[in-house]
C-alpha cells in the first residue's frame, strides 16, 4: 500500500477582502433599498409631489436631523456600494497588476473625493443664505437679516 500524503496547508488569512466585500454588497443593499425607497417616496409621492421639489423644500428636509442622518447614509452607502461594485469588475477584468492598480486606485480616489464633497453639502448646507429672495426662503427661515 502506498500512502496518500498530506495536502499542504496554507494558514488562514486574518481579513478576506472578497468575503467581507460580498458580505458588505448584500447589507448594504438591503438598507440601501429601505433609504432609496423612502427618498423616492418622500419626494415624489408624499405631499405635493415632485412639483414641490425646489430651494425651500430641500432647506427644510436638511433643518431636520433625521433627514441629514438618512441622506448622509444614503450617499456613503451607495457610493462605497457602487466602489465595491467597481472593484469587483476591475479584479475580474483588468489585463495585467499594473492596469489593476491604476483602475482600483482611480476608484478609490473618486469615491473619497465623492463622499468628501457629498457630505460637505449635506453638512455645510445653508438653508437661509442671506442673499436669497424672500420669497425663495422656507417659512422657517427669519425674513429679518
Amino acid at each position: 500500500m502506498t500512502a496518500i500524503p498530506a495536502p499542504n496547508s496554507v494558514p488562514p488569512r486574518r481579513f478576506n477582502i472578497e468575503k467581507w466585500g460580498w458580505i458588505y454588497m448584500r447589507g448594504s443593499g438591503v438598507v440601501l433599498l429601505v433609504l432609496i425607497f423612502g427618498h423616492l417616496f418622500v419626494n415624489l409621492f408624499a405631499g405635493e409631489g415632485v412639483k414641490a421639489i425646489d430651494f425651500a423644500f430641500v432647506a427644510g428636509k436638511w433643518a431636520s436631523p433625521f433627514w441629514v442622518v438618512w441622506d448622509t447614509l444614503l450617499l456613503w452607502l451607495a457610493l462605497i456600494h457602487g466602489a465595491n461594485g467597481m472593484r469587483t469588475i476591475v479584479n475580474d477584468y483588468a489585463k495585467g497588476p499594473r492596469l489593476r492598480k491604476l483602475f482600483l486606485g482611480a476608484i478609490g480616489v473618486s469615491s473619497a473625493l465623492l463622499i468628501l464633497l457629498g457630505t460637505l453639502v449635506i453638512y455645510t448646507f445653508d438653508p437661509c443664505p442671506a442673499d436669497a429672495a424672500p420669497g425663495e426662503l422656507p417659512s422657517f427661515c427669519s425674513q429679518e437679516k
